[in-house]
């Protein structure tokens, strides 16, 4: 087991789980990472998300589930065996070039200390809501339209409406929205005219003339054989004491200057901590171009340089991470990741490993991450 407990942000490992604690005055917020130990749909590794409830009477924000669909079915039946109501958006994928005979990773964001509200929309849980004193924070997942008969572009279209409807239930637009996750059945097949749907509805909703949320964009598919599956972030401030602003990557340019309407990273700064949002990143130059083509190790290299120059602009570092998702094209290419981190002397940290296509043919790896940091 491995702690640290020389700031406010804790972390315990153990084997199969990484637990990321942050106290704050009011709560404390938690991210766990459960790692599958085996190579079979084994839904026996929900029982530590009932333990982690028992123990820390803590409530679930929301959860993400890496692995076949085929098993959907049969895994939230288990979850909710063993954890009784699943009162929290559920977000099951499988990447488009899985074969999804396995489970890769869960990852869940949890909070103890205060109340937490649902959000609802036609009877699915869609969202979790709860308040401090300064913010009201509300977390969407599993957000999609019922209607997969429609076009790609129109279920993207009304997959954004929903969001903004969901967000109206907790008393927030889309302005209040710093990070979007968005995953796209056969991405590579429309990412484009998903680009020119989302950079459409930013305009009409006038996103681009305040803050572009952080974001990620995946080739997944889902159980309900949708276009899209998203999920959301948005906090509403109470007070001037939180700042939220973008941030720049040292080492690439705005993914604007490529049609594609997302921050690099989001800042959210608190009386007490700062919280860092970096979007899926992955081995692209500073002038937008994908290089180390059919070379993972150089890929995930890249990658890792530039989100590491992101943390250090930031007064952050690797030892800040919350939790970190690592998509990956091929999945075998996963040890390469770990063998990064164990040649560059990187501290253990908690990343879930997801199977997935990214958004360019020749992209082998992604990488998006949360970190935190105390404020002086």
């Amino acid at each position: 087991m491995m702690s640290d407990t020389s700031t406010a942000l804790t972390m315990e490992s153990t084997v199969g789980v990484d637990i990321c604690s942050l106290q704050r005055p009011q709560h404390t917020e938690h991210w766990l990472t459960i790692h599958p130990e085996n190579d079979s749909p084994s839904f026996d590794t929900f029982e530590r998300i009932h333990d982690f409830i028992e123990k820390h009477n803590a409530s679930i924000l929301k959860q993400y589930v890496f692995g076949g669909c085929q098993f959907h079915d049969k895994g939230m039946k288990a979850l909710k065996r063993i954890c009784g109501p699943v009162n929290w958006p559920v977000t099951w994928i499988q990447g488009d070039a899985c074969s999804g005979t396995r489970l890769t990773g869960i990852q869940l964001h949890a909070v103890t200390g205060v109340p937490v509200n649902q959000i609802y929309l036609n009877d699915r849980c869609v969202g979790t809501t709860f308040e401090d004193d300064d913010a009201a924070y509300c977390f969407l997942g599993n957000l999609q339209t019922s209607d997969i008969t429609l076009s790609r572009t129109e279920q993207t279209k009304k997959t954004f409406q929903k969001m903004e409807t969901a967000l109206a239930k907790a008393r927030m637009d889309f302005s209040h929205v710093i990070r979007t996750w968005l995953y796209l059945e056969n991405l590579l097949a429309w990412y484009d005219p998903f680009n020119d749907v989302r950079t459409q509805f930013f305009e009409d909703q006038g996103v681009f003339d305040r803050l572009v949320p952080a974001s990620t964009g995946i080739g997944t598919s889902n159980p309900d054989n949708g276009a899209l599956v998203t999920g959301a972030l948005a906090i509403n401030p109470k007070t001037d004491k939180i700042r939220i602003q973008e941030v720049m990557s040292p080492l690439q340019c705005a993914a604007s200057d490529y049609r594609s309407s997302f921050s690099r990273a989001v800042e959210v700064r608190t009386p007490d901590h700062s919280k860092l949002y970096i979007s899926g990143t992955a081995s692209i130059d500073s002038d937008g171009n994908t290089i180390y083509i059919d070379d993972c190790p150089r890929q995930i290299a890249h990658t890792m340089n530039v989100i590491e120059k992101i943390l250090r602009s930031r007064d952050m570092n690797w030892e800040n991470t919350t939790r970190a998702i690592a998509y990956f094209k091929n999945i075998q290419d996963a040890s390469f990741l770990k063998q990064y981190c164990q040649l560059n002397g990187l501290p253990h940290m908690p990343i879930a490993i997801a199977h997935s296509d990214v958004c360019r043919d020749d992209l082998l790896f992604e990488l998006e991450l949360d970190a935190v940091r105390e404020t002086p």
